[in-house]
């Protein structure tokens, strides 16, 4: 089995383990914060450990590229939970609002 075969290249930004629906991501950072191998398979039973270690494998052999995969999608979670901080405070903003208009005087 060629190394590529056990991933599914959905976009440049998702890299899956073929047949799941877990992300490449995932298991290297947990790998990259000293993790082992068999510590990360238990730790996402869709994934066998032969796949986290063609993921470290892949990981390895293609360092560069998947440290920029790595930045970026940590750059888009990081985004992604400023927007729903900000959602979160201008709707508390709008509820202290509502609540003072209904306020009688």
């Amino acid at each position: 089995m060629q190394l590529e075969e056990y991933f599914e290249f959905v976009s440049a930004d998702e890299i899956l383990l073929r047949g799941t629906r877990v992300g490449i991501e995932a298991i290297l950072t947990e790998y990259l914060e000293g993790a082992l191998p068999e510590g990360i398979a238990v730790n996402y039973p869709p994934v066998s450990l032969e796949q986290v270690y063609a993921t470290i494998t892949y990981y390895l052999r293609h360092q560069d590229t998947l440290d920029q995969y790595l930045r970026r999608w940590t750059h888009r979670g990081d985004a992604a939970l400023r927007h729903q901080q900000d959602a979160r405070s201008a709707l508390l903003e709008r509820l202290r609002q509502v609540r003072a208009a209904s306020v009688p005087a």
